[in-house]
């Protein structure tokens, strides 16, 4: 790893990474069904900015082109955040959308069904510390700072472009 794979804090816990959920198997009854994690890291660029937070819906219904909460295939107490790309033999296929950062299936292969914890609904921004709080900005930080994350439909047509 290079540690440009994305790493979220769980605000549920108020741990940081390496993260472990006791209890949560996969389930959506193992837990409350919506939590917060917090992006560090470049790989889903543009989409999501290291600093955001994510509402994710554990148990959600799950689509080529959503956003997910993954565990790592290969060191499962780490948190992942991933576009899902199309189902495959063994799983999901998974990619970030920075095609420059690594830390995705193209190096890990396909992520089994159990390992995909939640759907990621909505991101929420916060104001970036030490800029100017001018009315403008505040303006454009208030219209911009909470979002929801939308599937991308043409998601599989970039697996077949690379």
């Amino acid at each position: 790893m290079d540690g440009r794979v994305e790493a979220l804090v769980d605000r549920r816990a108020e741990r940081e990474v390496p993260m472990r959920e006791p209890g949560r198997e996969g389930t959506a009854e193992a837990g409350p069904p919506f939590g917060l994690a917090e992006v560090t890291g470049v790989s889903m660029v543009p989409t999501l900015l290291h600093g955001d937070q994510l509402l994710v819906h554990y148990g959600g219904r799950l689509r080529p082109g959503c956003v997910a909460v993954v565990r790592h295939p290969l060191q499962q107490d780490l948190l992942i955040v991933k576009r899902l790309i199309e189902r495959r033999d063994g799983g999901w296929w998974v990619l970030g959308d920075n095609p420059d950062a690594e830390g995705d299936s193209r190096v890990f292969g396909a992520v089994p069904p159990e390992l995909v914890l939640g759907r990621v609904r909505a991101r929420y921004r916060p104001p970036t510390p030490g800029r100017q709080r001018s009315p403008g900005v505040t303006l454009s930080w208030l219209f911009s700072a909470l979002r929801p994350v939308w599937p991308v439909r043409s998601a599989s047509r970039r697996l077949r472009a690379r």
